[in-house]
């Protein structure tokens, strides 16, 4: 008697992993390029602008808008850009985003105009706004929840943190060997290359982006009478005030410290932006299919990972411009002797990136954001004792600040991402990414404010002082959520956390697995044809 063949699908199957199952490394090295190029762009053009006021005779004010510009569409639009990319397909725009980002980087680095410039950086921001959250759910849906997804999410982390870094060094060399104009066009290859093979390496999610939509659209329509299937489409209004609210609170921000905080353009955007998230609140509320589902903000993973990754982007978006104009204003550095400073900075970020994985299987993701908060809050407690003249070897105490900074972006990343429906790790990219926005916009306005409001050196090193205060207070976030772990329901094992196999969660197996239908059961003239799933053997009962 022949075995009775049981057909069982597996748990982590989906079309888009198993299509390039054999070439997960080159997938995630494309994902890991393009989000580098990113960053870098992020941090490049603040060496320029100085070369840009001088060739194109404008002020300083007007040349700050070609970062302000940037800096409103990227974090206005991230959120939106991480739900288009559950919705439509994470590879569709991930390749249009960079298409954007590449297009805009040539109008850019050809325009002989201030208005043109500033123009295409807003143009750049919104494809970065794309690829950023695209490239990140792309990393977490194409990993399974367990070590493999945490050292993808590791190198993700490290490549963020040494892209910043690199954008320093490179837009020093870029600027003395050529002109200011090259650190937008070195975008344009690489954004247009890694478009053109992105097609044939990221496989096609199209088809999982349409049926989370109807899967989410049938839990939301259920008992409302709408019909099935709108859930594929945008909540545009609930897109339209959060873009505005976001956008709005960046433009307050960023300009604070130019027109002065009681500014009427400053309270206005600031007022707008309250008015605008309020309404965007009350309308997700009421939303059938709302563009944030309320319940998921509240999912302590999202909250306490958005809430650090706030306060990371304060301490490094400030601490990176302070730095630089330290270096170069008070101890007289060129561009690239103050690229090559903080150098050491990015290459720790770079190896704490690769190390963290291991760390955190360890003593956990909590744990470690502890310890890494704990190493930028020092780091910042040794620059509040910088030289007043010359190099000093106290500078490289850097390092603790990358250690820190590139751990602590690695852990919010997974506890934010940890848990979560492959349908939204578009949207929780998206508010890890415009957390951390918001934080650097506040950390780029709030720092530069207090080293000018003291005289001198004293002035940089109160604005270390304020940069180790956010990691202190991040240090504050991760211990409250280990705590908040140690005390749930599901106690914490003791050799194994977040990280480790042995504690991933999947879903329960059936107690009784479901059987072929025997050629009794089937209807006359069918032959019993095997699924192409899986299937095991089950030996017949003595």
């Amino acid at each position: 008697m022949l075995p009775e063949r049981v057909s069982v699908r597996p748990l982590s199957s989906s079309p888009a992993r198993d299509a390039f199952a054999a070439r997960p490394g080159v997938r995630l090295a494309l994902i890991l390029v393009a989000a580098f190029m990113v960053v870098l762009d992020f941090s490049i053009v603040n060496v320029a602008l100085p070369s840009i006021e001088r060739e194109l005779g404008v002020s300083t004010a007007v040349a700050q808008w070609v970062v302000t510009g940037y800096a409103i569409a990227f974090g206005g639009l991230l959120i939106l850009g991480g739900r288009a990319a559950d919705l439509l397909g994470r590879r569709r725009m991930f390749i249009g985003g960079l298409v954007v980002f590449s297009l805009a980087s040539l109008a850019g680095g050809l325009a002989r105009d201030p208005v043109l410039l500033i123009a295409s950086r807003v143009i750049q921001g919104a494809g970065a706004a794309v690829v950023a959250p695209a490239a990140l759910s792309l990393i977490t849906t194409s990993f399974p929840e367990g070590p493999r997804r945490t050292r993808a999410i590791g190198l993700y982390g490290s490549i963020s943190s040494v892209g910043f870094v690199a954008g320093q060094v490179l837009g020093g060399v870029l600027i003395e060997w050529t002109s200011w104009r090259s650190v937008f066009l070195v975008n344009v290859p690489v954004g247009l290359v890694a478009a053109i093979l992105a097609p044939r390496i990221i496989g096609d999610d199209r088809k999982r982006a349409r049926g989370a939509g109807a899967a989410r659209d049938g839990e939301s329509a259920r008992g409302t009478g709408r019909p099935r299937g709108a859930g594929q489409h945008l909540d545009v209004r609930g897109a339209a005030l959060i873009t505005v609210a976001v956008a709005l609170v960046v433009l307050g921000i960023s300009q604070g410290e130019v027109l002065g905080w009681t500014s009427p353009l400053v309270l206005g955007s600031l007022a707008a932006s309250v008015v605008a998230g309020a309404g965007f609140v009350a309308a997700e509320a009421r939303h059938p299919v709302p563009l944030v589902r309320p319940r998921l903000l509240l999912r302590p993973g999202l909250r306490n990972g958005s809430l650090i990754a706030l306060l990371l982007g304060l301490w490094n978006g400030g601490e990176m411009l302070v730095l630089s104009l330290y270096l170069q204003q008070a101890l007289h550095f060129s561009p690239l002797a103050t690229g090559l400073v903080i150098a050491p900075q990015g290459i720790a970020g770079f190896t704490m990136g690769l190390l963290a994985p291991r760390v955190a299987a360890r003593i956990g993701v909590r744990r470690m954001l502890v310890l890494t908060g704990a190493l930028a809050a020092v780091g910042f407690v040794a620059l509040t004792q910088l030289p007043s003249a010359g190099y000093n070897p106290l500078l490289l105490v850097v390092i603790l600040v990358g250690l820190g900074t590139a751990g602590t972006s690695f852990g919010s990343l997974v506890i934010a991402s940890r848990g979560m429906p492959d349908k939204d790790q578009g949207l929780v990219g998206g508010v890890i990414n415009t957390s951390r926005q918001l934080g650097a916009a506040i950390g780029a306005a709030l720092l530069p404010s207090v080293a000018e409001s003291v005289r001198g050196v004293s002035g940089d090193r109160a604005s270390m002082a304020v940069a180790a205060g956010s990691a202190l207070i991040a240090t504050g976030v991760a211990i409250v959520a280990a705590r908040g772990r140690a005390t749930a329901a599901v106690p914490e094992t003791s050799a194994t956390d977040e990280t480790s196999p042995a504690s991933t969660t999947l879903p329960s197996a059936p107690t009784t697995l479901p059987t072929a239908p025997t050629p009794a059961e089937l209807p006359t003239g069918q032959e019993p044809v095997d699924s192409p799933a899986r299937t095991v053997s089950r030996a017949p009962a003595a």
